[in-house]
């Protein structure tokens, strides 16, 4: 009996817009190119494998079929003996495409990406006495084990130099040095785990957090040497539907129900068991959404649908205190829209609503991944900006103000931003950050506004 995971995880997708066909010069790029060399992850499945028939398998292995369909190219598995054999092989041009992977800053260096093929959260793995994870900033002499290669093993070096990584050669290993007390945890795809911890029998291990920014973005990897066909493959992807995906992660993550028992009495009473065990999980689910739900109404902007002022509060606090912990650069953004008032009085309130809606697409299309955006008040809006100097920082602010300014708005008028940077120093305080973005702010405000000033 196949399960459905879309109802069990947070998954999404992001598409844009795409061409509805390839050009010319695209279809000449295929015709002339021949077969494309493709590097996979050996021993990765549900993901992708290579199998006993020397067959590439598995959701990646489906998807990148699908895109490659879509686009009309020819693939080639370029067999490898497991994931850093791959990535070798990419980077010295024994092929020409990865098929399954996040960007990393080091990855972008040689890689092209597709838009996302897939998106997969990342949870914490640990074993069942291991308390819930709620911040691993907050760990002392605690292990974390990676599968060697892996992009979240990047990304949690360089953000929690308070956890010792170790390596590992596959996920399996990985989950199996948890169960055994040679890790205290590891972070991996939430299918990945499920499908692992089920499989493995590995019942001892539980999911103890998450970590909402360290989402999967798999991507389609291609040499910079090839840029013509990233872009076919983009268009493949573009061209993969929801039911496409849904129908992919069905046929290779699914489980078996077995009866064993035939005598009727046990039968019953197992049944009964199952009635009541079934209500009372559909009642604690019912309970559990209706917490969350309110915790997310408590935590967001009514009419923008972004973080508000309390859940600002409460990241720009982590965050500090982690720039403070570990000595990390950290930057706020602080934006006011520049004659909100008159939109108001001109337009209408309903219209003034729209520009706040429509500004905040502006600006979320501008931001990175690891910012936070929210609705400070009125038509003022703050972005906090982890692991960013002064610099990076003006460099952000100055693309959201140029989104901004190219905006078209359904009044059918330009608006403009003034805004406010400052960055975290030795001895500040929330409050002194804030202050110094306002007051920055209102430099760009009385200089003639639709400008970035930095305090």
């Amino acid at each position: 009996m196949k399960v459905f995971l879309f109802a069990l995880l947070t998954l999404s997708f992001v598409f844009f817009s795409h061409a509805d066909e390839l050009s010319d010069s695209q279809k000449e790029y295929i015709k002339n190119h021949g077969a494309v060399k493709v590097c996979v992850d050996p021993d990765w499945y549900p993901f992708e494998r290579i199998n006993e028939k020397g067959q590439h398998e598995g959701i990646a292995a489906d998807l990148l079929r699908l895109a490659a369909k879509n686009a009309g190219l020819q693939l080639e598995i370029v067999p490898t003996r497991d994931w850093d054999e791959s990535l070798a092989f990419a980077q010295t041009g024994r092929c020409e495409i990865l098929s399954f992977l996040n960007s990393t800053p080091e990855r972008d260096t040689w890689l092209n990406f597709t838009e996302p093929v897939f998106t997969d959260v990342n949870v914490f793995v640990t074993r069942e006495e291991h308390r819930y994870i709620p911040d691993p900033a907050e760990l002392t002499d605690e292990t974390i084990v990676f599968p060697s290669g892996t992009a979240m093993e990047e990304l949690i070096r360089k953000d929690y130099p308070n956890l010792r990584v170790l390596n590992c050669g596959s996920e399996r290993e990985a989950f199996e040095m948890v169960s055994t007390k040679k890790a205290d945890m590891t972070m991996r795809s939430l299918i990945m785990a499920a499908f692992t911890i089920k499989e493995e029998g590995l019942f001892n291990l539980k999911i103890s957090g998450q970590l909402p920014n360290y989402t999967n973005k798999l991507r389609i990897g291609v040499v910079k040497s090839e840029p013509a066909l990233a872009e076919i493959l983009n268009f493949g992807v573009s061209k993969i539907t929801p039911s496409d995906r849904e129908s992919i992660v069905n046929k290779h993550i699914y489980i078996k129900a077995q009866t064993g028992i035939d005598y009727k009495p046990v039968v019953i009473i197992l049944l009964v068991f199952c009635f009541t065990g079934i209500a009372a999980g559909l009642w604690i689910v019912s309970i559990r959404r209706l917490n969350r739900e309110l915790v997310r109404i408590s935590q967001i902007d009514h009419l923008t649908g972004i973080s508000n002022r309390t859940r600002l509060d409460f990241i720009f606090m982590q965050e500090l205190d982690r720039a403070k912990r570990y000595k990390r650069e950290l930057s706020i953004v602080l934006l006011d829209i520049d004659y909100f008032k008159r939109i108001n009085d001109e337009f209408g309130h309903l219209a003034g609503d729209r520009v706040l809606i429509e500004f905040v697409h502006a600006a979320s299309e501008s931001i990175r991944t690891t910012d936070f955006i929210g609705r400070w008040g009125g038509e003022e809006f703050l972005v906090i900006c982890p692991e960013t100097g002064v610099e990076q920082a003006q460099i952000l602010a100055e693309r959201i103000r140029i989104s901004v300014k190219n905006r078209q708005f359904s009044t059918g008028h330009e608006h403009t931003v003034s805004i406010g940077v400052a960055s975290f120093g030795e001895g500040d305080t929330a409050d002194s950050m804030l202050l110094r973005a306002d007051a920055a702010m209102y430099e760009a405000k009385n200089s003639g506004r639709d400008r970035v000033c930095v305090k």
